[in-house]
């Protein structure tokens, strides 16, 4: 009877010992926040749910660190903020290294290289930005971007037409309403596509940039594991796989037009 009672106590004594010593919580998720309106890199899929590079980049991101990634979505220019408060640890949503930013917030190493040129009427001739910086003639751009921060500063002549959304630039310029539209190479080319009938891509860069992940100041631990994964990955061909599943057409259409490919 004895040795069985100690049998017993010996068996919850180690059923206590693995409660104990069992993780009490799963990983933090790492919360990413980006703008899912600029596809193909941040996005929705059919099903409503996050896609693009940059989500698979932060899903990998994620892989590395350990941890779940869960992506939050907001405006564009409401991501630094979010970030400074805490409630988002990370940005990755095609943003661009700038001084004026990095005074704010701290970038990872840059993982992808692009720059300024111009989305134009079809009607309107021009070739360069300071043939659209003339006295009659309109820019739009999308609030906060750094084609908005260009234009702040070099923009002497022409209006400016600030706007929320990429898609009612690029309508602006489409209607005539705006003569041009400063954005990135690869969505002036896309945007292009699907107007073919009404605009013309000027996409020789008239500004160079690159594009990093953007992390709260100090977190330099964090930092360090992001340049690690960041140069893995780039080693091991994921940020070609991204290209290639993502943006095959564009990778082909800018070699054939002689310009580098971002990615």
């Amino acid at each position: 009877m004895f040795k069985g009672i100690n049998w017993l106590c010996l068996l919850v004594a180690l059923a206590l010992q693995v409660v104990v010593t069992a993780p009490t919580h799963a990983a933090r998720p790492l919360v990413v926040g980006m703008e899912l309106a600029y596809p193909p890199f941040e996005m929705t899929d059919a099903n409503g749910k996050p896609d693009g590079v940059s989500v698979q980049l932060a899903k990998e991101l994620g892989k590395a660190l350990g941890r779940p990634v869960e992506i939050k979505n907001m405006s564009f220019d409401g991501l630094i903020p979010a970030l400074k408060t805490g409630k988002i640890d990370l940005i990755i949503s095609s943003m661009t290294a700038t001084e004026e930013r990095a005074k704010s917030i701290d970038f990872s190493d840059p993982y992808l290289t692009t720059g300024l040129c111009l989305l134009v009427n079809s009607q309107v001739r021009g070739a360069t930005i300071a043939d659209f910086d003339q006295p009659g003639r309109t820019i739009a751009v999308k609030k906060g971007t750094t084609g908005h921060i260009y234009a702040a500063s070099h923009i002497k002549q022409a209006s400016l037409l600030v706007l929320d959304k990429e898609a009612a630039a690029v309508l602006e310029v489409v209607q005539g309403k705006a003569d041009a539209f400063i954005y990135d190479q690869m969505s002036t080319y896309q945007n292009y596509q699907r107007n073919k009938n009404t605009t013309r891509p000027v996409l020789k860069p008239f500004q160079t940039e690159s594009w990093a992940i953007g992390i709260r100041k100090g977190n330099d631990e964090l930092k360090a594991k992001i340049n690690r994964f960041l140069a893995d990955f780039r080693r091991s061909g994921g940020f070609s796989k991204l290209g290639d599943r993502y943006l095959k057409e564009e990778k082909e259409a800018f070699k054939l037009l002689g310009f580098p490919f971002f990615l």
